[in-house]
Formats: structure tokens, sequence, C-alpha cells
């Protein structure tokens, strides 16, 4: 991560978002439907502020005429009786602008939302590839524009001075320590302090932030608390918080730009496999493996499509990484649509293992590569929840001893586990000949029977399961599991003790009941339960 003095930052400020949302709402209805639509009214959103019903944002004809957030619709209806009056829907904004920002990550993958209506935009070191910061930023708001969104950009060192400068002075481009002398002009409203601090600041005179950037930081601290000084450095570049992207940043990525928007989804497929050969060598030079990928197509009308895919052990296989993606998207429940053409196609490494280069020789057994291949493509094919296996957990009792987690999650073949140094947490085999002793696999839940004991604490005699009676030829037992009494300590009930027999009946079938608590200490009249079968 640079440092605070040589990060650049892009803002983009949407002023009209809510009335630019509704108007592109609108505008496709109508391409949907036949006929000229006559020419829309002034149109507002409204919110209830203040116990009033206030205006909360208006479009740009709404603004020619004079109307501004905060009037009152009462006021606002006064001024231009045929004005259009709609309900501010904050979560719709706020999808939108969530929608835009990940649209923004077309220029580069560090986008956070800031706001209501900012986005900020790392654009360190990946300026020149757009022809400088200028051209980058008019890019940005000229697309945003040609989607009708109303969009100011400002580049700056910090994001509140990047974000102050797009709202207020809309298109400058800030040199690195040129902060402070920026933003001088701007009123005090850029700090984003509270009404009642910004009229004290006016009614001490102090209307710009030039006018209080030379002041003390003490005694500004002490009469208007420590946000406003921490805010003010911000602004003046002496100060850069950490900011949250949008989306997990990609540790390495290959992408492909397009002079003109290519709409044909075989050649989209035909991109994504050079570009998985690209990034397996990026991962075959530092030494690693991707363990999640995540395929990106940026739509030209603003729509961006992504397509995950994990793999059960580290990867950097390009033919096998095409193939995975190939998989995935044939899987697809909603096909790609390709719309007006894709401008960018980019595959990410989302995560990464080291991964070290293995030479086998002629007579080396095969390893479980296969098998890791296979859990891939199954996974990729019918999703990672569908295709699972059994992880042991630490625990005595029987049914809660293992856990179905997806498959790419703890999936390791002998080999990729020895070159990672997982250890393996399931007990030793016992020998091939040797006798089992619990059943392969148990019922998904205990089911009670009926019994007869020749003593309280003894084996069974006989038993009825589900209606038919066994009479118990022999018996081996028992195996005492003592209930978890650390799960009382997070309120639960610890359960009782578990005495557990191997019986044959005179039929020859072998069963593996359990007694459920000792008999006169845990209670007078303990239960019978079948928990699995032999073969």
């Amino acid at each position: 991560m640079p440092d605070a003095s040589s990060r650049r930052l892009a803002a983009l400020f949407l002023p009209r978002l809510p009335t630019d949302r509704l108007h592109r709402s609108r505008r496709g209805r109508r391409m949907s439907s036949a006929g000229a639509a006559p020419a829309d009214p002034p149109l507002v959103t409204v919110e209830v502020k203040a116990n009033a019903r206030r205006l909360a944002a208006v479009d740009a004809a709404a603004a020619r005429l004079g109307l501004h957030p905060g009037l009152t619709l009462a006021d606002a209806q006064a001024r231009v009786p045929k004005i259009e009056a709609v309900e501010a829907d904050a979560a719709a904004d706020a999808t939108l602008l969530a929608a835009i920002a990940s649209w923004c990550e077309r220029w580069t993958p560090f986008v956070a939302v800031s706001g209501p209506d900012g986005i900020v935009l790392d654009i360190t070191g990946c300026a020149h590839l757009f022809g400088g910061e200028a051209d980058l930023l008019s890019a940005m708001t000229e697309r945003l524009a040609a989607t009708g969104l109303t969009a100011c950009g400002a580049v700056a060192g910090t994001a509140r001075a990047a974000l102050a400068l797009a709202h207020w002075r809309p298109g400058r481009v800030v040199l690195a320590g040129g902060e402070r002398e920026a933003v001088a002009p701007l009123p005090v409203e850029a700090l984003g302090l509270d009404a009642e601090a910004a009229r004290s600041l006016s009614y001490l005179g102090l209307v710009r932030i030039g006018d209080i950037a030379g002041k003390p930081r003490a005694a500004l601290a002490a009469r208007f608390g420590s946000a406003l000084v921490e805010r003010l450095d911000e602004l003046c570049g002496a100060a850069s918080p950490p900011i949250s992207p949008l989306n997990p940043l990609p540790v390495y990525v290959a992408e492909r730009r397009f002079a003109e928007p290519m709409g044909d989804e075989a050649t989209a497929r035909a991109v994504l496999a050079d570009l998985a050969r690209d990034l397996t060598g990026v991962l075959e030079r530092h030494g690693e493996g991707g363990r999640r990928f995540e395929a990106a197509f940026f739509r030209s009308d603003g729509a961006v499509r992504r397509v995950a895919a994990g793999t059960a052990a580290p990867l950097r296989d390009g033919a096998r990484l095409a193939a995975l993606f190939r998989e995935r998207l044939e899987a697809l429940a909603d096909p790609l649509d390709p719309g007006f053409g894709y401008d960018v196609i980019r595959l990410s490494v989302t995560a990464a293992e080291p991964l070290a280069a293995t030479q086998s020789g002629f007579d080396a057994e095969p390893d479980g590569a296969g098998l890791d291949q296979l859990v891939d493509i199954l996974s990729a094919r019918l999703g990672p929840r569908r295709v699972t296996c059994l992880a042991a957990l630490d625990s005595h009792i029987p049914e809660r001893a293992a856990v179905r987690v997806p498959a790419q999650k703890t999936w390791r073949s002998r080999e990729t586990r020895a070159q990672t140094s997982l250890a393996h947490d399931w007990a030793e085999p016992a020998a091939a000949d040797a006798p089992l002793t619990r059943p392969p696999a148990l019922f998904p839940a205990p089911e009670p029977v009926e019994t007869l004991a020749e003593v309280p604490d003894g084996p069974p005699l006989r038993f009825r399961w589900r209606r038919v009676l066994h009479e118990v030829a022999r018996a081996e037992g028992p195996e005492r599991i003592a209930p978890e009494w650390w799960t009382a300590l997070d309120g639960n009930r610890p359960g009782l003790t578990r005495d557990y027999f191997r019986v044959e009946d005179t039929e020859g079938r072998r069963f593996w009941l359990y007694r459920e608590g000792t008999y006169g200490r845990e209670t007078s009249a303990p239960r019978w339960f079948l928990h699995g079968l032999f073969p």
C-alpha cells in the first residue's frame, strides 16, 4: 500500500442520483413501448424532515427553476405548480450507487462508496494507463453522463479533499501536496460538520476553509471538538485515513480491454481462456496457486456480471482454469448477456496459497490431482454446496464427530496435504481384517427401541425396533460416552451418559444400540436407542 504522500484518489459526486435513477427507469420503459411520450415535468423527491415534507433531491429542470433540496414541498409547489413529487427511496438509491461503484472497477479494483452520493477510487499507479489523471477523470464523468447520470469529479491526495473538490470545485486535479491551497476557497460546509457547528463558525467570521486552516489546532479542538481538526487535516492533505473497498481487493489480475464493445459470447470465452493462461504465468512467477477466482464482464451500458469459481487445492494450470470457468459458465441459471457489448473482461485471483513446483519420478504412484480436478469440475457444474465431504470435529458424541461441508473447503489429495503441511484429523483406520467397532454409517437421528434387559445396567436380551422383535444372541460392551459438560457453560443441556452395545440377533444381524442415562444416578428409567447397523 502506498504511503499517504504518494497516494492518488479520484472522487465522483452524484448530486442528482435519486432523480437520475427515476429518469433512467422511465427511459427504459419508454424504449420498450411504442410512440413518443410528452416531455416530463420537473422532478423532485420528497422526504419528511423537521416535521415538514421537504425536497430531498431535484433534477436539472427543477434546479433551473430555482428549486433546491431542503425547500418545503408547499413552497416548491407555490413557485412551480407543475412539478412531479416522488417519495424518496434511500434503499434504491444505495443499490444504484453500489452498482455504479462496481462498474467503476473497470478503472481500478479499489473502489469505495462514500456517503449517499459519493464514490472514491484509488488510482495510484494506474492513471497513466488512461492518458493521465485529467483524461481518466474526464472519461469517468463522460461515461456516466452517457448512461444518464450526472457526475462531478476531482483528484487529490486524500479522499475527503477529492470529495470536497468534486462537490464544490469539480474538475480539479490537485498535485501532491497542493491540497491545502486547493481547498482554501471552499466553504466550511465542506468539512461535513453538523449544522450547529457550521453556524458557530460562520458567526465567528470563519466561512472558508482557508480562514480556519491556519488557526491553532488546540483551540479549534477545545471549541469545536476533535472531529473538526481531524477533518481539516484530511482536507488539507495532512492525514489520510484508511478506506474500505466495496469488494475485496484481488491478489492478481489479468484483463483485456476493447477499443469497441465486443458482443460475441464465443470470443468472450476465448478471451477468458487467454486470461487464464496469463494469470497462471503470474502465479508461477510468484510461487503460488489460486484457490478462488473471479471473472468480471463489464458491459458498455454499465452492467457488471461476476462469476466466481473455487478450487479444492491451489491451482495454476491455465488449461484447467479455463475448463473450470467453461463448466461454470455453462451451469449458470442466468446465462451471460453481452447486451451492447463488453468493454472490459477481467480475471482475478481473490485467494492464493503457496504452491511449490514438484517433479515426479517415473516409478511414482499416481497422486490425487485427478480427484482434486474432479471436485473442482463437479463444484463448478453443480454448485459448491452440492459437492460435499465429511470433516472431523473434536467431539466424542458420534453424531457430532463429523460435519458435512463443501468439498472445496476441506478436500486435499494426499500429496497436496503433504505440500501444505495439513494434518489429517481423522483417526487412523483399523486393519483390513479387524472387526468394526462402530457402524460405517449412522442414522440421521437415533431411533427409540423397546428393550428387555436382565439387569438395569446390563446388555439387552431382546428389543423391538420398527415393530419387529429381535432376540439377542450375542452382545459386546458397554462403550461409555460421557456427556460434554462444557456445553452447559453456553446455557445448553449437556445430555446424559450413553452406554453403547454391539449386539447380534439370532438371525445374524448386527446392531449398535445405546442406553441413555445411568440407572440410579442420572435417571430411574433409562431409555434405549438404535444408532446404526453393522454390514
